[in-house]
């Protein structure tokens, strides 16, 4: 039994959450959104991209980074960021069952602070010249690696 999550620092884009939130209640993870988003969290596109699974998810919402780093050092749970800033592929890293994977904005990533404030940092290698992955997809990426890793069981 897995009890991993993921969380999404000040998403951009509805479409991305919504889809990354389909994808949690599917696969019975837990999301956190760190607020503010750059969405109303109601929008509609977030509800189309997560169509009728948004009700089967655990989903919480942290009004700000402060309150949602408080809620998970209480909780104990280790924070592993994806981020362009590191040298460790994600598929080399050993993850536990009740690791948090954090994604950043679309538009900026995470800054300074919560950098230093992780326990992890992973990296998707792609080939050189291209800029970035859409987040939904590294959010499965990474989400899938560690599940396997983890044993995780339906």
């Amino acid at each position: 039994m897995t009890d991993l999550r993921i969380a999404l620092y000040q998403p951009d884009i509805p479409g991305n959450t919504g889809t990354i939130l389909r994808l949690a209640a599917c696969l019975g993870l837990g999301v956190d959104i760190i607020e503010p988003a750059g969405f109303d969290i109601s929008d509609r596109n977030l509800k189309r991209a997560g169509m009728d699974y948004l009700s089967a998810v655990s989903l919480t919402r942290h009004v700000n980074w402060q309150k949602f780093d408080e809620w998970r050092r209480t909780s104990r749970r280790r924070l592993v960021l994806a981020t362009t800033k590191s040298p460790e592929p994600y598929t080399r890293f050993s993850y536990r069952p009740d690791d948090i994977l954090l994604f950043g904005r679309e538009s900026a990533g995470v800054p300074e602070h919560v950098h230093e404030a992780v326990e992890g940092r992973i990296l998707i290698p792609m080939v050189e010249g291209q800029r970035s992955i859409n987040l939904a997809m590294s959010a499965a990426m990474i989400a899938g690696e560690a599940m396997r890793q983890t044993a995780w069981q339906p």
